[in-house]
């Protein structure tokens, strides 16, 4: 039988049964764009994760104090971070600058009203070697030296849901931090600063949400005694972040701790790789499902067409012919069902982005865009369509082993 005549009937056959056609194609259809919508927005996801880290420099390593390590029933204490450690780092190979800082919780009131911030005193000229995006509102000064000078982060300055910004740049701002003395006795420091420069959004929650000064004001405040919370370690270059991680290790061992946005990178791509291969499964799932309506749909196809396919035979048709009918037929609803299914995809991860925005009073609108690469819908299209040709295999099979006197004689 001649391939056009075999695609003709096997085109004539599905058309002839609309309903259960489109049922099954709808079938294909759900199951691969369930796999595109998934795979785009697991891609999109570990691209957006990426940005928000990428905030941070990639040189920079984080050390603080308040680890232990335990042996047995006893515990090692943490190392107390004060000049003399910071200076050892300093003098670290391939350590280009460090940047301590005391940290803490406060309570500020600004023209009667308050809210309880994160503090952070450090020296203000190092915030771009943390984060290099740092921007400040027009009018803003840096003041380094000034020990009534405070930046404040973007989100204290402008409360999500406020209608009025909680400070502006020259205000002056009273600072409340409680502590309890050697007796257990609460007690409260409290001090004036002026707001000299506000922070413009930089996604990096850590210095939003929080308020800065300098050093020496922290110290006093906060009263630390010249005991650093943190040190900011600024390697001299990406490529340096490792060895200088080491010799920290080396150096001081368990007794601090040590984190960088490398290595926080790391965990979430390994995080990612695994929701993509869970994610991965479940489309397969939903095609596997899809093959099985396949195979029903041109069974029951069989059993409704014994007498065609009998007639076909007996006017000369081969049971490769037949054969060849009926995965032609399935390789139809795959072709049909998984073009279909990339679209839908496609225009399903969009509205699914859409549909999840976030707004942020203040802040550009928070969304994950879907990344659809070619290489992997193609590999979708394929194994949609393999799925279902093997799926149509052996009602193939089961039509071409027919007899057409037995064929025939069905009623």
């Amino acid at each position: 039988m001649h391939p056009k005549d075999i695609f003709s009937l096997s085109f004539d056959a599905l058309v002839d049964r609309k309903t259960r056609t489109v049922l099954t194609v709808l079938m294909v259809v759900l199951g691969s764009s369930l796999v595109v919508v998934l795979n785009g927005v697991s891609a999109g996801q570990a691209v957006f994760l990426e940005k928000q880290f990428n905030v941070l420099a990639a040189n920079v390593i984080f050390v603080s104090s308040g680890q232990h390590s335990y042996h047995s029933d006893s515990s090692t204490a943490s190392l107390i971070i004060n000049n003399v450690i910071v200076s050892r780092i300093q003098t670290l190979p391939f350590v280009a600058d460090v940047s301590p800082s005391y940290s803490g919780s406060i309570q500020i009131t600004s023209q009667g009203n308050v809210q309880h911030v994160s503090i952070h005193a450090m020296d203000p000229n190092k915030i771009p070697e943390i984060l290099p995006n740092v921007e400040y509102v027009d009018g803003s000064l840096i003041k380094s030296n000034d020990r009534a000078a405070m930046i404040v982060g973007d989100t204290v300055a402008n409360p999500p849901g406020a209608t009025t910004p909680f400070v502006t740049v020259g205000q002056t701002v009273q600072a409340t931090y409680t502590y309890a003395d050697p007796t257990g006795k609460q007690e409260q420091e409290v001090k004036n600063y002026v707001v000299t420069a506000i922070m413009k959004p930089s996604g990096n929650n850590y210095l939003d949400n929080s308020v800065i000064i300098n050093l020496d004001s922290g110290n006093e405040l906060l009263r630390k005694s010249d005991k650093y919370d943190s040190v900011t370690v600024m390697a001299a270059s990406p490529d340096y972040v490792d060895t200088v991680q080491q010799e920290l290790t080396n150096q001081y061992g368990q007794t601090l701790g040590i984190t960088t946005p490398q290595a926080i990178m790391q965990i979430r791509e390994h995080a990612a790789s695994g929701n993509a291969a869970f994610i991965l499964m479940v489309g397969i799932i939903a095609l596997v499902v899809g093959a099985v309506g396949i195979v029903t749909t041109l069974y029951n196809s069989v059993t409704e067409r014994i007498r065609e396919i009998g007639t076909m035979k007996a006017i000369g048709a081969q049971n490769l012919d037949i054969l060849e009918l009926f995965l032609v037929e399935a390789t139809l609803i795959g072709i049909i069902g998984a073009s279909l299914g990339i679209v839908g995809g496609i225009a399903g991860g969009y509205l699914l982005s859409f549909l999840t925005t976030a707004n942020v009073p203040g802040q550009n609108p928070i969304n994950i865009q879907p990344i659809f690469v070619v290489f992997d819908l193609i590999k979708v299209w394929i194994l949609s369509v393999t799925l279902s040709v093997m799926a149509g295999i052996f009602p193939a099979w089961k039509a071409s082993k027919l007899s057409p006197m037995v064929a025939l004689r069905r009623e």
